[in-house]
């Protein structure tokens, strides 16, 4: 049993309850171009999908350029429904920007459609890190005006006129049940990073994003709630 703690079997069975019935928290809402597919594994190759959460004050979405970041390879973009999709690579031939392009006669009168965009690629071997990919939206009005917003900013505060970089979390492969990792460095912001485990252990601090098993771990005795990480911190994690 991974929980060295002064505390009763009682009350790790009581623990153990919860996690088991209790549900997680839901995904947030995302903004207009944001990762929809959730997390990625390191050293991985998956499809990462880019939902465009809606257009430009009421113009549809014509186009989508979507930046793929250092690191990344062996870039295949999924054919869609959406249009013509186009890859940029650099002198190397690694692909730098993908970009998916409706026809004219395809783009809407209004705004009234999701759309899924999807990327197969190599994710690099750095579990416990984010990856940003500066996105490009053009929207094309009834009218014929078009309007380009850029999803670029990366570690966006409140209140910033930048608009926040599609970010992609990367984590380590993992097992149901309980996994032990090593944190290469300080992580701050534990609810991106393991928004579907079931509960985080470091010593006798728990962190969990159920607000039930969250409330469970404050009122039990002997354990502390898990704010955040260090460099070279030992976790056990359950899934």
């Amino acid at each position: 049993m991974p929980i060295r703690l002064s505390h009763s079997r009682a009350t790790l069975t009581i623990i153990a309850g919860f996690i088991a019935f209790g549900a997680l928290t839901p995904a947030s809402a995302h903004a207009h171009v944001s990762i929809a597919s959730g997390l990625a594994f390191a050293n991985t190759t998956q499809e990462v999908v880019f939902g465009v959460g809606h257009g430009c004050a009421g113009a549809d979405t014509s186009s989508v350029q979507v930046e793929i970041p250092a690191g990344v390879g062996s870039v295949r973009p999924i054919a869609s429904g959406f249009g013509q999709v186009d890859v940029e690579t650099d002198a190397s031939g690694a692909v730098v920007a993908v970009t998916w392009q409706k026809d004219d006669s395809s783009v809407l009168d209004v705004d009234a459609q999701y759309y899924k965009l999807t990327v197969r690629l190599k994710l690099p071997d750095e579990p416990f890190s984010t990856l940003y990919f500066p996105a490009h939206q053009t929207c094309r009005a009834k009218d014929g005006t078009t309007t380009v917003v850029d999803w670029v900013g990366i570690d966006v505060a409140d209140g910033s006129d930048v608009e926040p970089a599609p970010a992609l979390r990367v984590v380590p492969a993992r097992f149901p049940g309980w996994n032990k990792f090593t944190v290469p460095s300080a992580l701050t912001d534990l609810a991106s990073f393991f928004a579907d485990a079931q509960i985080v252990w470091r010593g006798n601090a728990a962190y969990s994003s159920s607000p039930t098993t969250a409330e469970l771990i404050a009122g039990t005795s002997g354990v502390s709630s898990l704010s955040g990480l260090g460099a070279g911190d030992e976790i056990w994690v359950k899934y």
